[in-house]
């Protein structure tokens, strides 16, 4: 779950990590309210849960009360690669004299923690990291111990943090690193974290996503998350409780299990096809469950065919089948199916399926091959 910047800030600052803050508005006149009240010049922020607010015009800098009202006016409502703003952070200004990226991350690669830093912080981190890969540390920390001062030591010696400001440095680092693991995160990101011109360490923005399989242990944290920023495809899908991310292909895909589904997409791109999601319908597909990963799937309109991938082990095949063709009447959209069932009770899925008149496929090579074709004949 991704949290919104000021969002991100709260919790950086409970475990003490200095930063500017600010207020969030919905008008433009709370936004003038908000700049009365704090020291000036104010940067006025686009709320969303996407990158590239700054490029897009969502970030803006207001000398006075009224600027920051007339930028809340521009900004509330403009559209963010498809997420509308309907919430700005106004803050303090800060004079930079020098910025980094510091951020800790869930890195399964190296399976630990890692610390992923650079003296080239800012908007243009993602360049950097393709251009100059070499300005860019990546330290993964011991599993069993985590974050210890040697570490710290290393990143502020890369980073050439003076002798005068590493305690503050420490204490950056320190809380960014006690955040990550208090709230189970996949991500924790200062980007950028600033020395001022009067020699200080501040956090001028902040990003964090939480582990969602981890929320249940922090139901406070659950609370933060903005409904009316995230897909309403992922909504739905957890409210049903499946496992699914959207992608942005033609080839909708239910499969049981996360590693047959992921095996599942990648034949469908071998076949020529492109996934539209990752959707793991889990044990047991009842024909309400079908019915609800059907309208997820085909709440997206770019699905032109639905690759139906079902290995029976305690799921009987017959039962899923019997969800399919049930599940497929409730559908206001139709779109091709093609359907491979294996395991328990797949011979007595088979006549179901006969039926019921759907594509049916007995490898995976041929359900791929065969719902790609599918979506072409629909495009």
């Amino acid at each position: 779950m991704k949290l919104q910047e000021y969002r991100s800030k709260e919790i950086l600052a409970q475990y003490g990590v200095p930063l500017q803050a600010g207020t969030t508005a919905t008008t433009p006149e709370e936004a003038e309210a908000i700049a009365r009240t704090i020291a000036r010049p104010v940067v006025v922020k686009a709320q969303v849960l996407v990158g590239g607010r700054g490029k897009a015009g969502g970030v803006k800098l207001a000398e006075t009360p009224e600027e920051a009202a007339r930028h809340a006016e521009a900004i509330l409502g403009m559209s963010i690669k498809g997420i509308t703003v309907r919430t700005v952070l106004v803050a303090p200004a800060a004079n930079i004299a020098s910025e980094f990226y510091l951020a800790l991350i869930l890195d399964r690669a190296a399976k630990a923690i890692t610390v992923i830093t650079s003296a080239e912080g800012g908007v243009e981190i993602e360049k950097t990291a393709s251009t100059h890969p070499e300005a860019i540390l990546r330290m993964p920390l011991h599993p069993l111990i985590g974050l210890q001062e040697h570490n710290i030591r290393r990143v502020a010696f890369f980073l050439g943090i003076s002798p005068d400001l590493r305690r503050e440095f420490r204490q950056v680092l320190r809380g960014l690193y006690d955040a990550f693991v208090g709230t189970d995160a996949d991500l924790a990101e200062i980007n950028p974290l600033a020395i001022t011109e009067d020699g200080r360490l501040t956090a001028l923005d902040a990003k964090i996503v939480l582990d969602d399989s981890a929320l249940a242990r922090h139901p406070d944290l659950e609370l933060m998350r903005d409904l009316n920023e995230e897909e309403r495809s992922e909504t739905a899908a957890r409210q049903a409780g499946i496992n699914f991310i959207k992608l942005d292909g033609s080839i909708g895909c239910m499969v049981n299990g996360a590693g047959l589904a992921m095996t599942t997409m990648d034949l469908v791109k071998l076949a020529g096809g492109e996934p539209a999601n990752f959707l793991d319908i889990g044990g047991g597909a009842k024909a309400d469950k079908v019915a609800a990963a059907f309208r997820i799937i085909l709440d997206d309109p770019n699905v032109k065919a639905i690759l139906i991938n079902i290995f029976g082990g305690i799921t009987r095949g017959d039962e899923v089948a019997r969800g399919i063709v049930e599940a497929r009447t409730t559908l206001a959209r139709h779109v091709p199916m093609v359907v491979r069932i294996v395991g328990t009770n797949a011979a007595e899925a088979a006549p179901i399926l006969a039926e019921a008149n759907l594509i049916t496929a007995d490898s995976l090579d041929e359900a791929a091959a065969k719902a790609v074709a599918a979506a072409r004949a629909d495009a």
